[in-house]
């Protein structure tokens, strides 16, 4: 058999990605210095489960969830299979890692990873099967120096694969991370990737390692050098205003939370991505000239920011 058609191997797949969530975690406890992560394993009746780790109010992280689940059972939710009805009748397998977290300072980013399995199966006929996943970041206020690390760090996760690996993904991400109600992006992008398989299991699942393992690269400097600087009210006041965009994405746009919600997932893993504290307010709209209008009209607009 060659490496292309190699089947895919899921305990693989498992092994690494509780070892990407341990690492992540351990991580973010160096650099919160203050709390540790809880750790709650649970299971899920129709089939599978998972270990979340959540930190909440430590001295740099209001609130950082780590998920892993590994969902099974006979039949596809209706999200699973709207894009693909070929599917329907197929039992399944889900697993992977996401994670969100929203830090305290509001100069910090709040910053969103995943990365994904699946495969569905049905007798006599060969797996479906893909990975899918990447990362993404929501600054409260532009640095430039920051974002043009997070996409230098994005695009090297991706150079081992092919020179037109980033910016296809990229540009994905600049795509599906777009709240179209609002007419603007939730941040300013990463990357993302889905029903990927056509590199066959090996490669596929190398890649899949290498957004993972770049998603801690490319946000805990970020976190380093912006954690001390001093805020006030003001800055608070618009971290908790934008918080609200990462609630409408994820409760109308996202297909990891709608999956989890329609298979039967954990209501509390699944919904532990939203932010401990938000605020909506009618028509608000920034001052001229103030860094909160700089937000909006340089770093809220995709672009290519390591030219």
């Amino acid at each position: 058999m060659s490496a292309t058609n190699t089947l895919p191997d899921i305990d693989v797949v498992k092994t690494y990605l509780l070892k990407l969530q341990k690492n992540i975690c351990d991580a973010l406890t160096e650099e919160d210095g203050g709390k540790n992560f809880e750790v709650d394993e649970w299971q899920r009746e129709q089939g599978g489960g998972g270990k979340s780790c959540v930190l909440a109010d430590g001295n740099v992280f209001e609130s950082a969830g780590i998920n892993f689940s590994h969902v099974f059972g006979g039949k596809l939710p209706a999200s699973a299979t709207a894009h693909r009805p070929e599917l329907a009748g197929r039992s399944f397998q889900a697993m992977g890692v996401s994670l969100v977290i929203h830090p305290k300072n509001p100069y910090i980013p709040t910053s969103h990873a995943n990365v994904r399995f699946f495969i569905a199966e049905k007798e006599g006929e060969d797996p479906v099967w893909w990975f899918g996943g990447g990362f993404d970041l929501t600054p409260y206020y532009g640095n430039e120096e920051d974002v043009k690390h997070w996409h230098q760090t994005s695009k090297n996760a991706c150079d081992p694969f092919g020179e037109e690996v980033f910016p296809k993904y990229k540009k994905w991400c600049d795509e599906y991370f777009y709240l179209k109600h609002r007419d603007e992006p939730r941040g300013v992008g990463g990357l993302f990737f889905d029903d990927l398989n056509e590199w066959g299991f090996e490669k596929s699942f190398a890649f899949m390692q290498s957004v993972g393992d770049h998603y801690i690269k490319a946000y805990r400097p970020i976190v380093q050098k912006r954690k001390a600087m001093e805020y006030g009210e003001r800055e608070r006041d618009f971290q908790l205003y934008r918080r609200g965009r990462y609630v409408e994405f994820n409760l109308v746009y996202d297909r990891g939370t709608l999956f989890g919600l329609q298979s039967g997932g954990r209501t509390e893993s699944i919904l532990m991505s939203m932010p401990p504290n938000v605020r909506w307010r009618y028509n608000w709209q920034p001052k001229a000239g103030s860094a909160e209008a700089e937000l909006y009209e340089k770093y809220l607009k995709p672009q290519d920011w390591i030219l």
